[in-house]
């Protein structure tokens, strides 16, 4: 006679074991703890087994029913469901191991030390918000180019183009790195060439060239009021050619104030290399005006609130905003742009430039000795540092300015 749920749940425990048959080789197993596991006794090949099919009431009556009829089907076929039960379980399992989140975190452990922190923070986020919550658990080889479009496509739509084809590029990696390690058989990437809409993509940040208005800014620069940590970062920036994270995150113990050089270690460098920066004598001056205040602790501008982390990376950006200065019209990396687009109008030696910068080294040969790069060029970089931070002055004072051009 079939079983019904009111006898199910009627059926108290016993001393030992008991079962409740449905039909069909289903049964209840209840057991004196008070478990009630569904089984289904079958026969293959001449031999009694036994299959697991979940627990009650997790399993209802209805459910333990249909896993029974889909066992019948697979013994009528000459499968035995218990030995197609765990072949499938294991390809769940292996499925599991080599999903394109488990890939794509072990592809990203081996690259990351070889990243800058804010450049592997940047791809990870990406991959955790845009990518994984839709095809993170999906096995990395079976993702096809249509899958992947899809995905990508929902970046799209809210705007993020740019967003989209980084994270593109980022999936492509992954995707290659998986083909290389046996994981998958292609990499779907490439497929998609043309399938998301161009971006311009605008490497030039807003800066200020024109002497005139170079003067006003100078000028503009001490005279802003909020707190002295982001006003001598502010002012700091336009003497050292350095991008701003790697004034924000300055540390006492990379400069040598008597000595007017700043050492920057590897680590905290785009390019992985170290990098000197010498200190003109109005940067000494800065430095001095605010080490009273945050010299005790390890940052030159430390937050407002958390004086063990750096100032804010907005900190800088938002005072120019409030002294006028429009997103379109200036920004902290701007710095660079000013002193690399002036210099090379005057005529200094590119070569100067680019280093006092921390660009990549272009010439192979060179990039091999990189150790030795940082080094290069210190007495000259030295007087160009010091006669850019006396033009500037000039232009600051408001007097007719001779630009100053290399011997």
């Amino acid at each position: 006679m079939a079983l019904t749920a009111l006898e199910i749940n009627k059926a108290a425990p016993r001393e030992s074991a008991f079962k409740l048959t449905d039909g069909g080789g289903l049964f209840l197993l209840v057991q004196p703890n008070g478990g009630k596991y569904w089984r289904l006794a079958y026969r293959f090949n001449g031999k009694q087994k036994m299959l697991a099919l979940g627990v009650y009431p997790d399993v209802p009556l209805a459910l333990a029913r249909q896993r029974r009829d889909d066992a019948r089907k697979l013994l009528a076929q000459d499968v035995d469901p218990g030995e197609h039960k765990k072949a499938a379980k294991a390809a769940g399992a292996e499925a599991a191991a080599n999903s394109f989140e488990v890939v794509a975190r072990e592809w990203f452990g081996k690259h990351v030390p070889n990243w800058t922190k804010v450049h592997s923070d940047k791809i990870i986020q990406r991959l955790e918000r845009d990518i994984f919550p839709w095809m993170g658990n999906r096995p990395v080889g079976a993702i096809e180019p249509p899958e992947l479009l899809a995905v990508l496509r929902r970046i799209e739509a809210r705007g993020a183009l740019e967003t989209a084809h980084r994270a593109l590029a980022d999936v492509a990696r992954v995707f290659a790195y998986a083909v290389a390690t046996g994981r998958a058989q292609r990499n779907p990437a490439p497929d998609l060439r043309g399938a998301l809409p161009p971006y311009r993509k605008d490497k030039h940040f807003a800066t200020i060239t024109e002497p005139a208005k170079i003067g006003e800014l100078m000028r503009a620069i001490p005279g802003y009021s909020g707190s002295i940590v982001t006003r001598c970062a502010l002012q700091l920036s336009p003497y050292v050619f350095l991008r701003p994270g790697e004034i924000r995150k300055a540390q006492w113990c990379e400069i040598d104030l008597d000595a007017a050089l700043w050492t920057i270690p590897a680590e905290r460098m785009k390019m992985r290399e170290p990098h000197l920066v010498p200190l003109c004598h109005q940067a000494v001056a800065i430095l001095r005006e605010i080490h009273p205040l945050t010299g005790r602790g390890k940052y030159v501008f430390p937050g407002e609130r958390d004086h063990d982390r750096p100032m804010s990376d907005n900190a800088v950006r938002s005072a120019l905003r409030r002294m006028g200065y429009g997103n379109d019209e200036m920004t902290p990396h701007g710095f660079r742009a000013m002193a690399s687009t002036t210099l090379d109008n005057m005529g200094y030696d590119p070569k100067l430039i680019e280093r006092q910068l921390a660009h990549e080294e272009p010439n192979k040969v060179k990039a091999a000795y990189k150790r030795e790069l940082w080094k290069m060029y210190l007495p000259e970089r030295t007087k160009m540092m010091q006669d850019w931070a006396n033009y500037l002055d000039g232009l600051a004072a408001g007097g007719i300015v001779i630009p100053f051009r290399a011997a």
